[in-house]
């Protein structure tokens, strides 16, 4: 198998979760600022021109969260689960996707996309206008932590990978999480998983690295 991916959000959760499942990726690095994603070769596997995108075999897959899903099925861990909690999981993967991630997505954007590709500087308009929808979702997530390890029973997830995608950025994203301490706590027991606090496999050079065991 083959994983296109770069450092952003998206192939955060699936480079995360491939090192954790120690799955037989190769890990191909796209240099996003070199437009590497825009090729007629990349949107021939994925026309969305959007990274990560999983090679397995004849299949060409796209959408981190279905990447993530193929790639615990095919390792047969429970992440993706087999058993009623699925239908939960998949609640929490379509909630993040439609509601909580775009609304971290702001934040991340200005404050970090924006800089590093020489966009401008933040749009404080739309970090306010944000702002209170962001808030209003995280209040959601904090109160459904609360006395829970993870979301979904008391195992790890597939939609923990996803939910908390905009964690690790919190700090330099500036995410209004001040009055949220079930989700620092939640993000905390996630930052133990060394294969989430050090998800992307490239040296400095952009070059696939050797991982180390989750």
């Amino acid at each position: 198998m083959k994983l296109y991916y770069s450092d952003t959000l998206n192939p955060r959760k699936v480079c995360a979760l491939a090192r954790y499942l120690q799955s037989p990726v190769e890990f191909i690095w796209v240099e996003l600022g070199k437009g590497e994603h825009r090729t007629p070769q990349f949107r021939a596997m994925n026309p969305n021109a959007k990274v990560p995108v999983l090679v397995d075999g004849d299949l060409a897959l796209w959408e981190s969260n279905a990447i993530m899903c193929h790639l615990a099925e095919k390792a047969g861990s429970d992440l993706w689960p087999q058993d009623a909690r699925r239908i939960d999981v998949m609640r929490w993967l379509m909630w993040d996707a439609t509601e909580f991630s775009p609304l971290a997505s702001v934040f991340y954007f200005e404050h970090i996309i924006k800089p590093r590709f020489g966009l401008g500087e933040p749009d404080a308009a739309e970090i306010e206008k944000a702002t209170p929808s962001f808030e209003r979702y995280a209040k959601v997530l904090d109160a459904h932590l609360l006395g829970r390890r993870y979301l979904v029973g008391d195992a790890l997830s597939v939609a923990d990978f996803a939910v908390a995608i905009a964690l690790p950025y919190a700090g330099q994203a500036r995410l209004p999480l001040d009055n949220f301490p079930e989700i620092r706590r939640w993000h905390d027991r996630l930052s133990a998983l060394p294969a989430w606090r050090d998800p992307f496999p490239y040296t400095t050079t952009g070059q696939p690295a050797t991982l180390q065991a989750a």
